[in-house]
């Protein structure tokens, strides 16, 4: 069987683009992928950030589903400091209500955002495992008796979660998902360096669950696939620059490929950009095929998740069919 392949979504904002065209960009992506084979389609949650459109998932996800036919379609993630417990049970009930068996909740602990901007999203100083937990009793009638929460029931009351997944970047994602045993999927896009000792932590602690009785992983990783090896460094080039600019607190969409290809990074520039981009597979249709699958086979991952921040929806679309073609046919 091909390696179930799944993709990432941002809805990257280039330079002359509105965000808006991006979101329905992404919507037209979606729809590619359904057709192509892939097995999921997940947006993020980012804020306050001007290459990345992705803000609202619930509404996002909601669409997808509607407009597609047979990809699963989920979260990567919903960022639990940034909601109420109660509000997310609720939202992706309602969700597998209207899409019964095609929707994935996966769970972030972090903002996904800057320090400011979380201050704005969030009105609460509660600790996040206390929010998860809180999360998971509402879904799971988990109040003790005489607790005030005990006599809410989240609607629809019919409709249990979707498939959960646990997002994480380090051991503390890999540990709370082995622990509850649900799925677990690392942010290998931007870390990849510690991604094969999480999944190793992952599957080695992990307890059944009643959702899960095997560990499942997905890693992330961030993919460009040009028409040949020179083509897709050329695609991939605005990516670093966005990079560093993100990182380095430059509020700017993401740049053409020829301005991209004229910057000059600083040593330390630089250096963000390797870092970011360890562990990426850029190149051409043979290369990224064999990349992938040997990717998947040393780190242990039961899926890989393919994230491209290249803002030209047509390349993102040529990219993912290359893929599709080489990977995902028996």
């Amino acid at each position: 069987m091909p390696l179930p392949l799944s993709i990432l979504d941002l809805s990257p904002v280039g330079v002359g683009v509105l965000p808006s065209q991006a979101i329905r960009d992404s919507v037209e992506l979606a729809v590619v992928a359904d057709r192509l084979g892939y097995t999921r389609y997940w947006v993020a949650e980012h804020h306050n950030m001007a290459s990345i459109a992705t803000s609202s998932p619930q509404v996002l996800i909601a669409h997808i589903a509607a407009t597609t036919k047979r990809i699963r379609v989920g979260a990567g993630g919903i960022m639990i400091p940034n909601h109420s417990p109660l509000s997310v049970v609720e939202s992706f009930r309602t969700l597998e209500a209207l899409h019964p068996g095609r929707i994935d909740l996966g769970l972030g602990r972090a903002p996904g955002t800057d320090r400011v901007t979380a201050a704005a999203l969030q009105r609460s100083d509660r600790e996040v495992n206390s929010q998860l937990a809180e999360l998971l009793a509402f879904e799971q009638g988990g109040f003790p008796a005489g607790h005030p929460f005990a006599t809410i029931t989240p609607m629809p009351s019919d409709v249990v979660l979707p498939s959960i997944w646990m997002l994480g970047s380090t051991l503390a994602g890999a540990s709370i998902a082995a622990q509850l045993g649900i799925r677990y999927a690392f942010a290998g896009h931007f870390a990849m360096r510690e991604a094969k000792a999480a999944i190793a932590h992952y599957r080695e602690h992990f307890e059944p669950s009643s959702q899960l009785r095997e560990p499942y992983a997905m890693l992330a990783v961030t993919t460009v696939c040009g028409g040949d090896d020179a083509e897709a460094v050329r695609l991939a080039a605005p990516l670093r620059v966005a990079i560093v600019n993100s990182r380095t607190g430059k509020r700017q969409p993401i740049c053409s490929i020829e301005d991209a290809l004229a910057r000059r990074f600083t040593p330390d520039e630089q250096a963000i950009a390797d870092e970011f981009l360890h562990g990426a597979v850029i190149g051409g249709t043979d290369r990224v095929a064999a990349g992938l699958r040997d990717l998947a086979g040393s780190v242990g991952a039961d899926e890989l998740m393919l994230s491209s921040l290249v803002a030209d929806p047509v390349e993102r679309r040529r990219s993912l069919e290359r893929i599709a073609g080489a990977c995902l046919t028996a």
